[in-house]
């Protein structure tokens, strides 16, 4: 069950004091003790009220689970006697029957925390006071309780055993009630507000009368629907109040409904910091105060600071003086108490954080300072500096403003104020914790499911590694990593990729060529050029927040005013109420405009649940349906699969006759088949192997330390140290060859450079290989090793002398100069742009060098050449690896072993490096969207939407996008302005994805091998919303705009299934406006043009009116039909009258008349080509992907570019390394081109 939304906002309702016969008998002892001072007297339950309101033996309507024909029932008063004690055997001896008490409610516990400390009688009547509680099962689930304690004359409450009431003139005694209210939810303010209204009540009714109007009071609070996450409150009144009922931000947020201030006024900067860094490092902590009120709402404010991490330990914000002996378990916990035991408890336990939130102080039980590591530096001066620009203080926000006269007027503009504040306050917190994790993914391994502790922790500043080495160990901190693992996309994750937008655009160069070089990220681990920036390190140290604040977008809220609550809660009034809530909600739904989707998901969200509530299942089945088309994300599985195994076998029935619900109900069905056991979620720290690896082993082994990523590369290294011996590696070499790569990684890291050399290198460049001082023919000094450059590190100035860039690079080779009667080995370098050779006396070196060198050059023009950047980066880290090796061994093979990772260096001697001219000279750039995953993956679609150049005031980022289907069933997205990867992963199953579409910059469309058509918002990347109205596979999409103006509210969708199946959909609404079925084999591609539609199918292409009617038809020529072809792809040209189609196994393209297809086509037949797999129209060219290749070539996958006038091949470009699978058009301006997966890349070509 969804939320427990089916028992509304109330999970019980609890009335504790003392009983008829204690008060008397309480009340005689008293006057006869005249003057005395009244005792403490232990409190116990005397009424529960809970759902569902009817007696067990009542004739019920299914699924009215709260109400019954019959009059509201009546919740039994306890007596002394039927106090519940711990282990008295049957709980049926406890509670009379007819009271349901929830099964997590702790009756014996309860008394004492509504009066924690003690419910004590009185001379005088006090005024009323309110505290919160939070209750943890075993599971760690909670419900929430808002206490009210009130005074009532103790002889009003009396009944002497005639039945009347005491008629005594003696002195006045008051004694306390407590009405605790428990829901689900922590709506701690809205439940005030409820009891507050109650409290109205309580005041002007007799004792005899409470009973009753507790009882009235819950069932009210029982028809109170809890929303959905999202923009939707509800609204509803209890006299004299009207209250509002918040939702949820999200599915990952708790509901907040308290005032996330109140910390701030209790404590400086230091002290929240301390107790964040308490919680965040695990510590045992106890909250001190003397109100009651401010214990629970203290601790959840830091439990809502520290989110998406979340507390796993006992939570207890309140004890009573019985409970004080659970500050003594030996375990993590946060709980509270009162003031006055403050000396108790520190006397008592040892390694307590004590809080004083009445003082605002925070300190240790066994010693003066508190010995908790400080928050990381940077992070903690952004939350100071933050801190400083908040208004906490509501007078003076409205000291300028005129008095509100009615009272709930003024409590929404106050709870506006609040609502603005809260949000500022959860900006602030969620950056300090994003400021302190933001590169926690950095160091996992999301296939092996590892977290590199080490590697994480070398890249921490000194200062601030004691708080990251106590935070790693704890279960917080495993259970955030596991979210990580997951691809939870939360807030967390939305504020990171913000903030490291916000730091590519600090840090871009003029250049856009050197942008996309740097903006780039790598494949390989711990080689991604930012982590490696002794720059950054050396310029700003600390500086990681950026300097614009950043403001969560704020979307407009709706309320939702319920009817008014029934008179009386007989099954008429109720089920009347029902009627009207359902009628308001049609009536709002009737309001939403179409294309406000997320609005509309909430009103059938609520619509659902009241239909259910109301016996109405296929309605309800029917509402929870339309949350595919309006927001998929708060469908309520449970609930759904509860209201589908409760249907009785007539309302199955109709249900088989409504093809929406059949849906439904055969989803839930095969959902429930296809659970299986959830894989390992489990984070494993790296460990060193303990016994000899085979190759399989070692790869997994040298990607889990976090050595290489890249598989290939981690066979070529288990060669490399297995050169000359078993085919397998044992532990202590590897702990070796770890150990020296840590080491190299960590020179690399630490090389501090001189100011005036700093200067002359790029801002991203670091150096990454050091050799020791030579004699050069440049003078005395150490050869430094860049991502880019040699040069030499002299002694004296000026301090730097450029050797040369790699792409200048002419020559290298090893060579000897006489030393008296020696030859010493030397290496020289010859550099393009000058006439002097570089010659450096390198010694034992050389080789080595030599090696490494070559290795940079080849990479870097391998890189030139194919316009793809991360090739450096893979030449760079084959080059630390090589001279890893050469440490490891330090046997006179080493140098050889080494080479055995000279990946380039061997391709530029076995392949030409050049690239035909034609490629070259269309070739822009290439990415790789498989740069996150073990193994390289097929890109089956491929899409471009455009963006906005201008800044956009919402902060929203109107980049334009590149849309990457996987073969694995993800799509990855890139920001094609810098073309910097935007979204690792966006899961959508296990199937094939075939089509993808764009609308606008709001949508992309998404059409799957599993039927389902999937729609993502573009901004938040998120799929919200599925259409499963097709049977067959997903195969295309067509959009056909319906207004001059182009508006999507006037647009419709065909989308094409390979069953025949054409559906036509309604873009605002998402309904079904038509639908037809096509004769022929496997339909696989849909276009619209001047009103007609084109469908290609493997055996005819044709032409249709916008009703299916078929106009036209083409079919396979005879000569294709002998050898079994098919068509593969068909392209439009209709301005001239083409129809350009491809086939099957065929190198040949037919181009019909698209006037009169009975006319003979013309025919082309491409060179070097084995079949053609894609085809796009692009101006007046026609491009057209396809198998082939011949000769020393590894190019696979070629491109022809063609005249659509004169037929002929104006290009032939060399593309990829695989077959090209899919095309696409970027504004007319540049082709997408994507691979199969042994090559797996994405190349951008430019458009003449």
């Amino acid at each position: 069950m969804a939320d427990g939304l089916p028992s509304g906002l109330l999970e019980a309702c609890v009335v504790v004091g003392l009983s008829n016969d204690k008060l008397k008998e309480l009340s005689q002892s008293l006057l006869q003790e005249d003057g005395s001072h009244p005792p403490r007297l232990d409190p116990e339950v005397i009424q529960v009220c809970a759902p569902p309101f009817v007696p067990k033996d009542s004739v019920i309507e299914p699924a009215m689970g709260n109400f019954s024909h019959t009059p509201l029932r009546r919740s039994v008063i306890k007596k002394k006697t039927d106090r519940p004690v711990i282990n008295t055997g049957n709980p049926k001896d406890e509670i009379p029957e007819d009271v349901c008490v929830p099964k997590d409610l702790d009756l014996v516990a309860l008394p004492h925390l509504c009066f924690p400390g003690g419910l004590q009688v009185t001379r005088e009547q006090k005024v009323e006071k309110f505290h919160f509680l939070v209750f943890t099962d075993v599971f760690g689930n909670q419900s929430h309780g808002v206490v009210l304690q009130y005074y009532k004359p103790i002889q009003e409450g009396i009944l002497h055993q005639n039945g009347h009431r005491s008629s005594s003139k003696s002195p006045r005694l008051y004694t306390a009630y407590a009405i605790c209210v428990i829901s689900k939810h922590p709506y701690y303010n809205t439940l005030k507000d409820c009891l507050s209204s109650l409290l109205e009540q309580l005041k002007i009714c007799q004792m005899t009368d409470m009973e009753e109007q507790v009882r009235e009071f819950s069932a009210k609070l029982a028809l109170i629907p809890v929303p959905p996450p999202g923009q939707l409150h509800v609204m509803f009144t209890l006299l004299p109040l009207t209250i509002v009922l918040p939702s949820k931000k999200d599915q990952n947020h708790p509901v907040i409904d308290l005032d996330l201030h109140l910390p701030f006024l209790c404590f400086k900067s230091r002290e929240l910091l301390q107790i964040i860094a308490s919680i965040l490092t695990e510590q045992s902590m106890v909250f001190f105060s003397s109100d009651w009120s401010k214990l629970t709402l203290i601790a959840e404010c830091f439990m809502l600071y520290i989110r998406p991490l979340r507390w796993q330990h006992p939570l207890v914000p309140i004890l009573s003086q019985q409970m004080l002996d659970f500050v003594m378990a030996p375990t993590a916990f946060l709980m509270g108490c009162h003031i006055s035991h403050y000396e108790e408890v520190a006397m008592e336990a040892d390694d307590l954080i004590l809080i004083n939130i009445d003082e605002g102080t925070v300190s240790s039980s066994r010693c003066d300072c508190v010995d908790v590591p400080d928050t990381p530096k940077a992070a903690a001066q952004s939350f100071k500096s933050r801190r400083k620009g908040l208004q906490l203080h509501y007078d003076l926000e409205v000291v300028h403003q005129s008095t509100c006269g009615n009272l709930n007027e003024f409590r929404m503009q106050r709870r506006r104020w609040q609502d603005g504040l809260n949000l500022e306050i959860q900006n602030i917190t969620l950056e300090l914790i994003v400021n302190m994790f933001r590169d926690v993914s950095d160091y996992l391994s999301y296939e092996h499911r590892v977290f590199n502790t080490d590697e994480f922790l070398k890249t921490r500043e000194p200062e601030d590694q004691p708080f990251y080495k106590k935070v790693l160990e704890t279960h917080i901190f495993h259970s955030f990593l596991k979210e990580r693992l997951n691809g939870k996309m939360d807030t967390f994750t939305r504020m990171k990729g913000s903030i490291r937008k916000e730091d590519q655009n600090r840090w871009k160069r003029p250049s856009k060529e050197k942008d996309l070089t740097k903006l780039l990220s790598t494949s390989l681990a711990n080689l991604d050029i930012e982590k490696k920036m002794s720059v950054l390190r050396q310029i700003s140290p600390t500086k990681i927040i950026p300097e614009m604040p950043l403001n969560t977008p704020v979307r407009p809220v709706k309320i939702f005013q319920l009817p008014d609550f029934p008179p009386l809660f007989t099954y008429p009034n109720v089920r009347h109420y029902f009627g009207d809530l359902i009628h308001q909600l049609n009536k709002a739904i009737s309001a939403t405009p179409p294309d406000d989707s997320s609005l509309l998901a909430r009103y059938f969200y609520l619509r659902g649940l009241i239909n259910m509530l109301n016996s109405k299942r296929l309605d309800a089945l029917s509402d929870f349906q339309n949350l595919y088309k309006t927001d998929i994300e708060i469908f309520p599985g449970e609930l759904v699969k509860m209201l589908v195994d409760s249907l009785q076998v007539e309302e199955r029935v109709q249900a088989q006759r409504r093809p929406e619900l059949k849906r439904l109900i055969s989803k839930v069905k095969n959902d429930e088949k296809s659970e299986h056991m959830e894989s390992d979620y489990h984070v494993k720290k790296f460990k060193l192997p303990k016994a000899n690896m085979e190759l399989e082993e070692f790869v997994k082994c040298t990607q889990e330390s976090g050595i290489v990523w890249d598989v290939a590369t981690a066979q070529r290294l288990f060669e490399a140290l297995t050169v000359g011996g078993q085919k397998q590696i044992d532990p202590e070499m590897f702990r070796v060859f770890y150990t020296i790569w840590q080491e190299t990684e960590a020179v690399s890291q630490e090389v501090l450079l001189p100011a005036e050399v700093l200067e002359q290198l790029e801002n991203n460049e670091c150096v990454y290989k050091l050799s020791s001082s030579v004699k050069t023919s440049y003078g005395v000094g150490k050869i430094a090793m860049t991502q880019r450059r040699l040069f030499l590190l002299t002694t004296s100035t000026p301090g730097y002398v450029e050797v040369t860039k790699f792409r200048d690079i002419e020559e290298v080779k090893n060579s000897t100069v006489p030393f008296l009667l020696l030859r010493i080995p030397s290496l020289k370098i010859k550099n393009s742009l000058r006439k002097d050779i570089f010659e450096a006396n390198l010694k034992s070196e050389s080789e080595l060098w030599n090696l490494m060198i070559k290795e940079m050059w080849a990479g870097r023009m391998m890189a030139d050449n194919h316009k793809y950047p991360q090739y450096i980066q893979q030449a760079l880290t084959n080059v630390l690896l090589m001279d890893a090796v050469v440490r490891c061994l330090q046997t006179q093979k080493a140098v050889y072993a080494a080479s055995k990772l000279a990946y380039f260096e061997k391709l530029r001697q076995e392949v030409p490096m050049i690239i035909p001219r034609p490629t070259a000279e269309t070739l822009k750039h290439k990415i790789n969207p498989s740069q996150n995953m073990m193994k390289p993956q097929s890109v089956n679609v491929l899409l471009y939407t455009p963006g906005q150049s201008s800044f956009c005031a919402s902060g929203v980022d109107r980049n334009p996008k590149l849309w990457c289907a996987l073969s694995c069933g993800k799509v990855v997205v890139f920001d094609a302005v810098s073309w910097s990867l935007m979204q690792n992963c966006i899961n959508l199953g296990d199937s094939r994805l075939n089509c993808m579409m764009g609308l606008d910059q709001e949508q992309v469309w998404i059409g799957s091998q599993d039927s389902v058509i999937y729609i993502i918002n573009a901004q938040s990347m998120l799929c919200h919303k599925q259409l499963t109205e097709h049977h067959g596979e997903v195969t295309d999409f067509a959009l056909e705009k319906l207004s001059p103006e182009n508006r999507l509210s006037q647009a419709q969708v065909y989308s094409c299934s390979v069953d025949g199946t054409v559906i036509v959909w309604d873009v605002p609404s998402l309904k079904v406006k038509k639908q037809f079925h096509l004769s022929c084999d496997r339909l696989q591609s849909i276009q619209v043009y001047n009103d007609a539609l084109w469908c290609g199918a493997r055996d005819c292409v044709m032409k249709l009116r916008p009703n299916g009617a078929l106009l036209r038809k083409i079919s396979l020529p005879d000569n294709m039909k002998t050898t079994a072809s098919a068509f593969s792809r068909v392209a439009l040209l209709m301005e001239r009258r083409q129809i350009w189609t491809s086939f099957t196994d065929s190198a040949e393209l037919i181009i019909w008349d698209s006037t009169d297809p009975i006319k003979p086509p013309k025919r082309v037949t491409l060179p070097n080509c084995s079949e053609v797999t894609c085809m796009i129209r692009v101006k007046k060219q026609v491009w057209v992907g396809c198998s082939g290749g011949s000769g020393l070539s590894k190019v696979v996958g070629k491109i022809f570019v063609l005249d659509s006038e004169s037929l002929e091949v104006e290009k032939e470009l060399e593309a990829h390394e695989d077959i090209v699978q899919t095309l696409f058009s970027a504004e007319d301006r540049y082709i997408l081109s994507g691979s199969a997966k042994r090559d797996g890349k994405i190349a951008i070509w430019r458009v003449d």
